[in-house]
């Protein structure tokens, strides 16, 4: 076990004793009524009796990370200011049958000012995605490699290749995020090499977007589980949108190192491979609307959004092995 990640699994330790300590109370009533007997019984003891350990042990890794390793592995050191001196963007888009929402999206972004292009890279859609993106005036492309992961790659791929912005925004073209936030990245990106968005402020959320209760919370604890794991070295309330800021610089050395294959957890794989390359990564709130069409993602309803979720926890802790 690494040093560094003594908090992470500190926090798991004292997970795994509080469920057993409550699957001990709860298994107190089938023993109790339906198959009462000398061994039951000593089993629901254990539970209850030992769930303690991992707890302690838990709580003493966190106690250890927070208040002797924290001092010591904090590398923000300073707070940087480096403006971008071309502060024009290249926006891509990634899409997969959003032939309701993707030409709306494209104008949308096309219309801000400081937008130089918009990219739509198609994931094989299978309807007039393509064809609409393209009227909207976009630059675009298929990629025929299946998986969001191997459509972001690409998009931000496709983005970096121009010499006439410094900065590439990745975004989704279904409507649920709009071009106007583009100002508040811009404002963040001076402090950071990518500037990621956070849909985590009641207020500037709509009522109806497909992130429900169960996933605006399951979104939030998986953010603060890569905090955890990056402990002094980021704050995180949402690992799951899509829209984002980077610098062209920095993702030119940190596109190589990812793994295309990863699927719909791209997202905090991403920044969990950021913030191991010593990149500077901040969190913006931005606005979130309601989706344009049917959602094909991880916000489908709430046990494909549990699944995605144990599918995160899990590259969190063993490192997208």
């Amino acid at each position: 076990m690494k040093r560094e990640k003594m908090a992470l699994y500190g926090l798991v330790f004292s997970i795994v004793g509080v469920i057993s300590y409550l699957f001990g109370v709860l298994l107190a009533i089938p023993r109790r009524f339906i198959f009462d007997s000398a061994i039951a019984l000593q089993i629901n003891q254990a539970l209850v009796w030992y769930s303690g350990i991992p707890v302690l042990i838990g709580i003493s890794f966190i106690l250890v990370d927070l208040y002797i390793l924290y001092p010591k592995k904090r590398i923000n050191d300073y707070i940087l200011y480096a403006p971008p001196h071309n502060k024009m963007v290249t926006v891509v888009l990634t899409a997969y049958n959003d032939e309701e929402s993707i030409a709306p999206s494209v104008k949308d972004f096309l219309s801000h000012p400081q937008v130089e292009r918009v990219i739509v890279v198609s994931n094989n859609s299978k309807d007039n995605t393509f064809k609409r993106a393209e009227k909207a005036g976009a630059i675009v492309f298929n990629e025929t490699t299946p998986g969001y992961g191997a459509c972001v790659h690409r998009a931000l791929s496709e983005g970096i290749k121009f010499n006439d912005t410094d900065l590439t925004v990745l975004c989704e073209g279904d409507m649920t995020f709009s071009a106007y936030d583009i100002d508040k990245f811009l404002s963040y990106i001076s402090h950071a090499d990518i500037v990621n968005g956070t849909r985590i402020v009641e207020q500037l959320r709509d009522k109806d977007t497909q992130l429900s209760t169960f996933m605006f919370y399951g979104n939030l604890f998986v953010a603060k589980l890569l905090e955890i794991k990056h402990l002094g070295n980021a704050t995180f309330t949402d690992v799951g949108t899509t829209y984002k800021i980077c610098r062209n610089g920095v993702l030119r050395e940190l596109l190589p190192k990812l793994d295309k294959t990863v699927n719909l957890e791209f997202n905090p794989y991403l920044l969990d491979r950021a913030l191991e390359n010593n990149l500077k990564v901040i969190e913006c709130p931005i606005t979130f609307h309601k989706r344009t069409g049917v959602s094909k993602g991880g916000n489908v309803n709430n046990m494909i959004a549990f699944k995605l979720g144990l599918r995160m926890i899990r590259g969190i802790l063993t490192n997208w092995v």
